[in-house]
């Protein structure tokens, strides 16, 4: 029986044979994910992925950051591409390079978080995944929402959002398209603002053969022992929506963003804080959650390129998942490590192989996620620069999240935790006791004497 990943291939080979399309690209089965996301959203929406940055006000030249943004589009085609589905088969159509720039007036008594709270949940599906949006902060406008910069009366700022859908961009790509822009910002208006025809057709000619590459690794990943490995993995998993009986979600008040969020920052191991120890966390959180001896899914991001594939945007991390068993005591970190350590033999198998190896072997798992974790290194991102001068980089709470809850943290001389959910499925009480939960499975002392 053909795996999925070679029912695609063979399905979208097909569309070239029947009379060609030269302007539709495939996608690889992170990708295909997303795509999924998007049909299961009433109104379509796409996952989206923000950065935020503050700088003083004036810093930021609209015409300069639009001709630098344009550069990356017409560079890599995932920027330049639109999710579609032709005769059943997902895939990306290149169009124009058309990066919308868009200083944002806050309507009156709005702060520069609401507005862009705002102008991200107006997200059209049909339009450029990377769109820039520039919102004045400071005194003369509403008081701070959660997460923005302060401003002083004689230091008023600005919020950049540079925002994509998560179909062009994984975190990883992050701190390259922060790179890529500031580059393409300094040198915008002193000649060759748009990359040369040659170079834009070797990086399409470089992402086509990356993702082919991809697919290829996935198509043999899916074989029938990672089919089968998942299966019985994945076998009791089911997802849970809604909270237990003795925590129940309260209605917001009135008024109240649909999402909640906490962050701390606590001191790191010498020796770093291994990816297990999180996943643990991750369980003592769940259990706070969702009550005891339940299996939950936990996505992560995991993975990398073929041998061979070039660094191209658009072909990237796969989401495994962790099989997060609550209990009345925790696992032992040994446990949770081999078990760990044997899913990522079988990691590159695509999401939705590794969903119907689930419900194959008897899961009634949907493919919904009830937990994302992801992990990141503070070396590794860089500050966007922007005519000599680096934003802070800053978070805007509030905006509507795809699962019940996720984590992110950050690995550097400090531990810095971040937890937001889904105010319609969880209570800000229960969330804020897991998070507690998740940060005191950190501070443990064996996790912190190295």
């Amino acid at each position: 029986m053909l795996s999925i990943t070679s029912q695609y291939l063979a399905r979208f080979r097909r569309l070239h044979d029947d009379g060609g399309t030269p302007d539709v690209l495939p996608v690889t089965g992170a990708q295909r994910r997303f795509v999924l996301v998007r049909s299961m959203d009433p109104a379509g929406r796409p996952d989206l992925v923000p950065m935020f940055f503050s700088f003083p006000r004036g810093t930021v030249d609209l015409r300069r950051l639009a001709s630098a943004a344009r550069r990356l589009a017409a560079l890599h085609p995932v920027l330049r591409a639109r999710p579609d589905v032709l005769r059943g088969t997902p895939v990306l159509r290149l169009t124009r390079p058309d990066v919308p720039v868009v200083r944002v007036a806050p309507a009156p008594g709005e702060s520069a978080a609401t507005a862009v709270r705002r102008v991200l949940h107006d997200w059209s599906p049909e339009g450029a995944p990377l769109r820039l949006f520039l919102v004045p902060d400071g005194p003369d406008q509403a008081p701070d929402g959660p997460g923005t910069a302060p401003g002083g009366p004689d230091d008023p700022q600005e919020v950049l959002a540079v925002v994509l859908e998560h179909t062009a961009c994984d975190g990883q790509s992050l701190a390259r398209i922060v790179e890529e822009l500031g580059a393409a910002y300094a040198s915008a208006g002193h000649g060759a603002d748009e990359p040369s025809p040659t170079d834009v057709t070797a990086e399409l000619e470089a992402y086509r053969e990356a993702v082919l590459l991809q697919l290829d690794a996935e198509d043999r990943a899916g074989s029938p022992a990672a089919l089968a490995y998942w299966g019985d993995r994945l076998r009791a998993v089911r997802e849970r929506a809604a909270v237990p009986p003795q925590q129940p979600a309260r209605p917001a008040a009135a008024g109240a963003l649909p999402s909640g969020s906490a962050e701390r920052r606590i001191p790191a191991p010498d020796t770093g804080t291994s990816f297990p120890q999180l996943l643990d966390a991750c369980r003592a959180a769940a259990t706070v959650l969702y009550g005891k001896a339940h299996v939950l899914p936990l996505g992560y991001p995991w993975g990398g390129r073929p041998p061979g594939a070039a660094p191209v945007l658009g072909c990237f991390l796969n989401t495994v998942v962790f099989p997060t068993a609550t209990g009345t005591a925790p696992a032992a970190p040994e446990e949770t490590a081999g078990a760990w350590w044997d899913d990522l033999d079988h990691a590159a198998a695509p999401f939705d192989t590794v969903v119907h190896a689930a419900r194959t072997a008897g899961s009634a798992w949907t493919g919904r996620l009830d937990g994302l974790l992801t992990v990141d290194d503070a070396r590794r991102r860089p500050a966007l620069r922007l005519g000599g001068v680096p934003g802070r980089e800053l978070h805007i709470d509030g905006r509507p999240v795809r699962g019940p809850f996720a984590v992110s943290v950050t690995q550097g001389p400090e531990l810095a935790l971040r937890m937001v959910w889904d105010r319609a499925v969880h209570s800000d009480g229960a969330a804020e006791d897991a998070f507690a939960a998740l940060t005191d499975a950190l501070r443990a002392p064996a996790l912190t004497t190295g």
